[in-house]
Formats: structure tokens, sequence, C-alpha cells
């Protein structure tokens, strides 16, 4: 059976999108304490299906899709520009497609503005009315306000009419920043978009015994099955090692491996994979905050996101991709080795290349190594730098990995790294390798 809070989370759900939501309203509803509701409100706000916004109040807007997570709401660019809502409060749910820059003629302005779109302009009441007619918001900056009659249309059409301080560049970069850190997020694939759900995960309970096991395996093929408890919290698990010579009236607790690792569906897919290869487990539960069953997921859905992000276009540059791309191949006479000018990105502030750089260049040049070896996935285990100096700004680096021991599970390689002919530092690191 749910509980209260898995209750009124349910309740959330089912709320019209652009419903106004309080604390006070969802404890009467569903006859919990404030405090109650007000943690299920913080985590449907966390699980993206509501928004807080000042001197607003908390809205339901439309849960994103991994596909659509670019896409910002009304809601989230009043938050991002810390704006003040001036008018058309019930289309803040809304979602933005593009947003225009109106630092152009009117006549000019309204040709590249339409509907789902977000004019960014400043104190030009005839713009804020025609664009609000052509079916787009308006973001007024410079913390200007507008006409009455503006804000009145902008409650009827129910799109929102938003000043903020800022000046337009500084409002345009923002939402443009916004917009870029959604698409790296969208690159990064976690557990909560390739689990087995909880309603098609088959579990055992702790007063069930062995010979359910049994009509489990028969069923389904599976060996391995998370064991709960009467509030759904993952206390054991149960493979075939675990039941092998067993008698199949002992109960489930008796044989169960107590305390199993779990993850969360926040963790990243990459994460898990690692765990995977230490521990040499094939299937994880997934749990939530209060360690509640949300579903499993096995090794081989793990590969498959793995190949999937290998396939998928690069839309969002990390600090990694950055310094990463900045290696280019110069191996010779079959040696391997990467070359590598340290640019205005990779420096600290003394204006020498960053600790966190040198370990990403010599990581992905042993990577790069080992996969002339070894087709599939690598996590590195631990890495050791021995020694390193000073590399100034626009300096070339010479990278030179030498893989000492390659077996079928791991790797190990030594990494040189040169500036101006002179060894700047050395790495040494162990890899796990994930065949495919």
């Amino acid at each position: 059976m749910a509980t209260k809070h898995e209750q009124i989370l349910q309740h959330i759900d089912t709320l019209p999108i652009g419903e106004k939501i309080s604390v006070r309203q969802i404890a009467k509803d569903m006859k919990v304490s404030e405090g109650t509701a007000y943690r299920a409100i913080k985590e449907a706000e966390n699980k993206g299906y509501v928004s807080t916004i000042e001197r607003v109040g908390t809205i339901r807007i439309e849960r994103k899709k991994k596909e659509n997570i670019e896409k910002l709401t009304f809601a989230e660019v009043v938050n991002i520009v810390d704006g003040q809502v001036l008018g058309g409060k019930a289309g803040l749910h809304k979602t933005l497609n593009k947003f225009v820059i109106g630092a152009m003629k009117l006549e000019a302005m309204m040709r590249y503005t339409g509907a789902g779109n977000l004019l960014i302009v400043g104190n030009r009441t005839k713009a804020h009315e025609y664009a609000l007619n052509a079916g787009a918001a308006v973001l007024i900056t410079g913390g200007f306000d507008t006409d009455d009659h503006v804000k009145k249309l902008a409650d009827e059409l129910q799109l929102p009419i938003i000043s903020s301080s800022y000046d337009t560049f500084t409002v345009a970069t923002m939402i443009n920043r916004a917009i870029y850190d959604q698409l790296i997020k969208k690159e990064i694939v976690l557990v909560e978009d390739i689990l087995t759900s909880k309603t098609e995960t088959v579990s055992l309970h702790l007063s069930e015994k062995v010979e359910k096991w049994y009509e489990h395996n028969t069923e389904t093929g599976h060996g391995r099955y998370p064991v709960i408890d009467n509030q759904s919290k993952v206390v054991g698990m149960v493979t075939a090692k675990d039941i092998m010579g067993q008698d199949p009236n002992i109960l489930i607790e008796k044989v169960m491996t107590k305390h199993p690792m779990t993850v969360n569906g926040k963790t990243s897919v990459a994460s898990v994979s690692h765990m995977m290869v230490w521990e040499g487990i094939e299937m994880l539960p997934v749990v939530d905050q209060s360690n509640r069953l949300q579903g499993i997921i096995s090794r081989q859905d793990v590969l498959k996101a793995l190949q999937m992000i290998g396939r998928q276009p690069q839309v969002g540059e990390t600090i990694d991709d950055i310094v990463t791309n900045q290696l280019v191949d110069i191996s010779a006479d079959g040696e391997s080795i990467y070359q590598c000018e340290v640019t205005p990105q990779m420096t600290n502030y003394l204006g020498t290349i960053s600790y966190g750089v040198f370990t990403t260049i010599v990581t992905e040049a042993a990577n790069r190594v080992l996969k002339s070896f070894k087709k599939g996935d690598l996590v590195i285990e631990n890495m050791t730098v021995y020694f390193m100096k000073p590399v100034q700004l626009e300096s070339t680096m010479e990278i030179h990995p030498r893989v000492l021991e390659v077996g079928r599970r791991f790797g190990k390689v030594d990494v040189e790294v040169f500036s101006g002919g002179i060894v700047v530092g050395k790495a040494m690191m162990m890899a796990q390798l994930i065949e495919r």
C-alpha cells in the first residue's frame, strides 16, 4: 500500500497543468499535516512537475520527457532571471520554443515573433501588446513596467508578461546558459531513464517462503529478486546461489543476503556500470530516499544505455569535452603520442594548467591507447600522479601513454607528459574493462 507521501505525489500528478498548489489545500484534501504536504510538494518540485515562483506561488507544470528536456517553461524563466510576473500567471506552465530579442523596429520584430516564443524587449509597450496578440510571452528588461491594458490582455490570453531588472544581453545570456545546461543534462543518462519500473519488477516479501522463488523463476526465467518488507523497503536480495539446497518451506528472510547494494534513480548509468564491474553484480534494486523499491536495473540495461550514449550526437559540451577535443593524435613509429595546447579555459588563477585538466588529459590518453587493445567501455579504477611542474598558458604538451599490462578485464597504463622537451608530469593508472 502506498504511503501518505506517495499518495500526495500521485494526487499532485493528477492535478490539471497550470493549477495553483498550496500546502494548506493539499493538507486539507489529503487529511495530512502541513509538514507532510510541504515535503511532498518539494519532492514534486525536484521531480519537475511543479514550480515555485516568488510572489506567485507553486503551480503544476508539465513533466518534461527526456527528449524535450531542453525546453524551458515560463515559470523556469521567471526563476532564472529573478523576474516578477506582471500578468498572465495562468500561462506560466507553458513551454517556450525560442526567444526573440526585440532590438529592431516594431514591424521587423513582429516578423520574427510567433506563438510559443518569448520576446525579450525593453520599455516598448506597443511591442508588448503586439507580441501577446501574436501568441508570444514577453520579458521586459531593465526593471520596467507595462500598461494596465497590456497586463489585462496577458491575463485574458494566459501568456506571461515578466519584468526583470537585468539588461537584455544579460537576460539572453542567462536563458541561453540554462538551455545549454539542460542539453548537457540530456546527454547524461540516469538510472530513472532506463530502469524496469516497480510495476514490472518481480520481488519477494520477507514473509514468503523459498518455494515462491521457484514459482517466480519458472515464470520469468530470472534468478535474482529484491526482498521487501511491509513498507516496500528493500531489505535483502535473493539469488539462485542463496536458494541452492534450501528447504522450499524456509522463509525467504532466512536465506536472503541482507543490506544489499542499491542505487537511486538520479544515479548516472556510468556510475552504475562502475559499481557493477567493481562488485561483479548483475542486477541492482533502485530505491527512493526512504529505501522503498522503485524498480531494478540490470547489467544488460546498463550496457545497452552505454551503447546508446556512444551513438548520440554531442549537443552540449562539458569541460571534459572541451579539454579532450584539444588532444591531437601525432603517433609515430608505432608509439602512441598526443599533443595538446593549453588554452585559457584549462588554466587556474596563476595562468598555469589546472590539476583537474591535467588529470583529464592523462585519463583520456590512457583511454585512447587502451581502446586500441580492447573494444568496449573503460572505467578508471585508480590513478596516481607522481609529480607535476607548472605548464604555462599557450604551451604545447606531448602526452606519451604506454600500456604496461592488459588482461581480459583490466589494463595498466603509464603516462608521461612533456612540455618543451621537459617532463612536466607522470601518471600511473589501472582501468577496468567492460566488454560489450
